[in-house]
């Protein structure tokens, strides 16, 4: 099959890779993708959010499927204009991505369904956003309503910090209008990401995963879309994920079918193992970044059957996922001031040394630039994903700081404690 991937991303390069590994792939094709992609598909220039551009493009290019990776396009109904035009999209719906463009929306549905979450008001002015601090205390975790790139969650015991986020949210409405901010209680535990494909009906979860927000090492500095990732996770019960299939994920993906809006693609749950049980911190309505590198970097399941099962109804006829018994870990190469306001354009060196370094593992691009010369220069916050495997956590988060000391960036940072005790 001919497949287009949507996004520019180390998410996306990560879906690229894997689905250029896949015997039923004879064409690969991504907009508008980045210097690393360019070396396993054709790039393709399009604006990711306008959907009549992309489903033009899709339908230009024979597509026989369609992957959306980042959420905005989601969000802007771009999978409603490809399946328009008549083209198999992997990707929910605008209504139904709506669990990720509004947290409140998302509280609503978890409501109805009866899905464990966080106790949390909804604010809309100052008054109640001074209430609802004072009404959960410290530690305060105050939620942007809308996207937010991963950057518009504030966790802190500092009461002026967490009022200030939360006016901002306020402030920054879409097109003018007052905006709408998410004041929740805090939940204890360690935090977990669950994958599931779905096709409306049928759930299907993938391995779980745990990522890294903080930019700094010792887990400081401020909260990032994701500074490395690493999976199978070892202390987890293994009931983990029966568990939440049974009590988030189908009661999740019945319920959107019961308002009219079934959701089918990739159902993302971001969980608390709490003292009181698994709580839902958040969803979202794509594949996380950087946990995908790391759940892709163990699935043994060819990629795009697997997809194109769960745009087209067809998952609950789906065999079993198969998976490699070892282990994935993806650290983060990040700009100089991420996730302020990064610098770019900076000169990347030692890409080209990383396979001959070390064979199991891999770079993936996120935020990069191919310039005329051939240089690769940094283009974003999130610049690269080194992505190792191995038989054991640690042997694979060894050879991916073993391939990351190859790679030069003036002025990066990245975590340097992933996993570690693990």
């Amino acid at each position: 099959m001919k497949v287009l991937v949507i996004g520019g991303g180390a998410r996306e390069h990560a879906l690229c890779r894997s689905l250029s590994l896949d015997p039923d792939v004879t064409s690969l094709h991504c907009a508008p993708g980045n210097a690393g992609i360019a070396e396993l598909a054709e790039l393709h220039a399009v604006d990711a959010t306008d959907g009549a551009a992309v489903a033009d493009l899709a339908a230009a290019l024979g597509a026989d499927l369609v992957v959306v990776g980042p959420e905005a396009p989601l969000v802007a109904g771009v999978a409603d204009a490809v399946r328009e035009r008549g083209i198999d999209c992997f990707g929910p719906s605008r209504e139904a991505a709506a669990l990720e463009g509004s947290k409140a929306f998302a509280k609503d549905v978890m409501a109805a369904a009866g899905v464990p979450t966080a106790r949390a008001y909804v604010c809309g002015s100052a008054e109640e956003v001074d209430a609802a601090l004072d009404a959960f205390g410290a530690p305060y975790v105050v939620k942007d309503d809308g996207l937010a790139a991963g950057k518009g969650v504030v966790v802190t015991g500092d009461l002026d910090a967490a009022r200030a986020h939360a006016l901002a949210c306020l402030e920054g409405g879409a097109d003018g209008a007052p905006g709408r901010v998410v004041i929740e209680e805090y939940l204890d535990g360690p935090e977990v990401s669950l994958f599931a494909l779905t096709d409306g009906e049928t759930v299907v979860p993938l391995q779980p995963a745990q990522d890294f927000k903080r930019a700094l090492d010792g887990d400081e500095g401020p909260n990032t879309g994701g500074m490395g990732a690493y999976s199978p996770l070892p202390w987890a019960d293994p009931k983990l994920v029966d568990e939440v299939e049974r009590t988030v994920l189908q009661p999740t993906v019945d319920e959107m079918r019961r308002r009219g809006t079934p959701f089918a693609g990739l159902l993302y749950a971001g969980l608390a193992l709490t003292s009181r049980g698994v709580r839902v911190i958040e969803f979202n309505a794509r594949f996380g970044d950087p946990e995908t590198q790391v759940v892709l970097a163990r699935l043994r399941t060819p990629l795009a059957g697997l997809l194109r099962a769960a745009a087209t109804g067809q998952l609950a006829a789906f065999p079993a996922l198969r998976w490699s018994e070892g282990a994935a870990v993806t650290v983060v190469i990040a700009s100089y001031n991420y996730p302020d306001t990064p610098r770019t354009g900076d000169p990347i060196g030692g890409l080209a040394d990383v396979p001959a370094a070390e064979e199991h593992a891999y770079v993936l691009h996120a935020g990069t630039r191919l310039l005329d010369d051939g240089r690769v220069v940094s283009a974003g916050g999130r610049v690269l994903s080194v992505t190792a495997t191995g038989s054991t956590v640690a042997k694979a988060r060894t050879r991916a700081y073993r391939a990351l000391a190859h790679i030069t960036l003036e002025g990066s940072h990245h975590r340097g404690d992933i996993a570690s005790g693990v």
